[in-house]
């Protein structure tokens, strides 16, 4: 089993930045795919952005390219999301997910798209808004 737990949520106006944390503790393992996951409400859970170390590869949902940037720590037990410029439709719960149990979907060399269900593990999600 491994748990995670988020932190950094909050609450910013249109154009501010937050960090967003997560740190993932039990049956941890190198190079395990971690990612980041939003919900709001009314709408399907879906991926912002992840890291495959072995790979050295990462994944950006295009709402968020050139503004969110996912990094892991050296031992790869934590994973953080700095978030800039942020926009009202960033709104929502964001969660932190790890144990990819499905080949990365890639093409053509780039990693499209993170299916949430296609993760093994789950934080409990933090709360960003984003006033306008």
């Amino acid at each position: 089993q491994v748990a995670l737990l988020e932190s950094g949520g909050g609450s910013v106006q249109t154009g501010g930045s937050l960090r967003l944390s997560c740190v993932a503790s039990g049956n941890t393992w190198k190079n395990m795919i971690m990612g980041w996951f939003r919900q709001a409400p009314g709408k399907e859970r879906e991926g912002v952005a992840a890291v495959d170390p072995g790979r050295r590869d990462t994944y950006y949902a295009d709402s968020v390219k050139g503004r969110f940037t996912i990094s892991q720590d050296n031992a790869g037990n934590t994973v953080y999301l700095e978030m800039n410029d942020l926009k009202p439709e960033d709104t929502a719960v964001y969660y932190c997910a790890a144990d990819l149990r499905a080949p990365p979907l890639t093409r053509r060399g780039r990693w499209y798209h993170v299916d949430p269900a296609d993760f093994g593990y789950w934080g409990q999600g933090t709360q960003v808004t984003v006033s306008s």
